[in-house]
């Protein structure tokens, strides 16, 4: 058993790695060392800025979000252009949507990659409207933003994409629709929306959450992609955080249990076919697995998550992405590491999600970050 105080400690340094690494204008890289996560996503920014916001640091997730409100203005021709080319019935090509990575300094990246990825549109507005609603901040500065990612993710939710992970492109993933869920219901809540776009948008979220809980389903539990029987870890966010799911709910209980017998031994692995970097063990999963823990009366389980995460920290206090041992499939790890390196160590998002699983087991207190 680790101590207390050990585990408070990697808190705080996780909190501080943080700070350190976000650009002057408000975005986090995904890792400052990788070869090619030196960007900004905007779903792994989202739960960064959510760690930081439920640590205290109020000031680095307003930094954040700032900065993807403007990513969203910047662009605000191309997603009117977007939508009035679908809406006349033109099809879209993938690589004309809207990138998942940016520089930091907002620009597109100039590099092929898995990039139509919508989750991270509503994830933001998630993590926006929770961040204000915790620290009692105003968001008139953020409707801008949040009115185009609104319409954006309201148009094309049902458009195949990227999955968290940038695989399966030609399908629809009930994770994303989860994220996306959240996200309208967010902006909903935010109270931003005109008169109109809240009714397009309360109109799209009833025909998404039909689509989840019907076509997303199989055999009482949630799929990784519809026409799949099998599920991947992202899932667990339909329950924690998100709550289009509820997490006490016989679907949100049947997932849980799946992703738990499947994948989940202590560490997570995203799903079982994973061959990146053989399909180890990921840190950031963890953490979502042990605070959905934390919200069903499992602290037990969800402590020996965050002592097995603290275990994968470097003896500098730095977390990987992902930890080979128990790899799913072992020999493809020599390829990603002859291509990209070692596994990205450290990876803000892992320090994140351990942040955030300290605060809701009372780890880490407002005051120590």
């Amino acid at each position: 058993m680790i101590p207390t105080s050990a585990l408070r400690d990697l808190a705080r340094r996780s909190v501080s790695l943080i700070s350190s690494h976000q650009d002057a204008g408000g975005a986090y890289p995904a890792s400052p060392v990788f070869p090619v996560y030196g960007y900004s996503w905007l779903r792994d920014g989202a739960f960064i800025a959510d760690a930081m916001s439920r640590a205290g640091n109020v000031d680095s997730a307003d930094r954040f979000f700032g900065w993807c409100a403007r990513v969203l203005a910047s662009r605000s021709d191309q997603i009117r252009t977007l939508i009035e080319r679908a809406d006349s019935g033109e099809s879209l090509g993938s690589t004309e949507f809207l990138p998942t990575r940016f520089t930091l300094d907002g620009h597109d990246t100039g590099a092929a990659w898995w990039d139509f990825q919508l989750d991270g549109y509503g994830t933001w507005i998630w993590a926006l409207v929770a961040h204000a609603a915790r620290h009692g901040l105003p968001l008139d500065q953020y409707g801008y933003g949040i009115e185009l990612s609104t319409r954006y993710i309201c148009r094309f939710w049902r458009q195949p994409c990227f999955d968290w992970w940038e695989e399966r492109s030609d399908d629809i993933h009930p994770s994303t629709l989860g994220s996306l869920l959240a996200g309208m219901h967010a902006a909903l809540q935010s109270g931003l929306l005109d008169h109109d776009l809240a009714r397009v948008c309360e109109s799209q979220a009833d025909e998404l959450a039909e689509l989840l809980m019907t076509a997303g389903v199989h055999s009482g539990h949630l799929i990784k992609s519809i026409g799949r029987t099998d599920v991947d870890a992202s899932l667990i966010a339909c329950m924690t955080p998100f709550d289009v799911v509820p997490v006490d709910s016989p679907l949100g209980a049947a997932t849980y249990r799946k992703i738990r017998n499947d994948l989940a031994p202590d560490g997570v692995h995203r799903f079982v076919e994973d061959t990146y970097y053989g399909g180890g063990r990921w840190v950031v999963l963890a953490g979502f697995v042990g605070w959905h823990e934390t919200r069903t009366g499992r602290r037990d389980e969800a402590l020996r998550r965050l002592e097995w995460m603290h275990d994968q920290a470097t003896s500098d206090g730095l977390l990987p992405e992902q930890v080979p041992l128990l790899a799913l499939h072992p020999e493809c790890i020599e390829r990603w590491e002859k291509q990209w390196g070692p596994i990205a160590t450290p990876l803000l998002w892992s320090h994140a999600m351990y942040i955030t699983l300290a605060e809701a087991l009372g780890v880490l207190d407002h005051e120590d970050s």
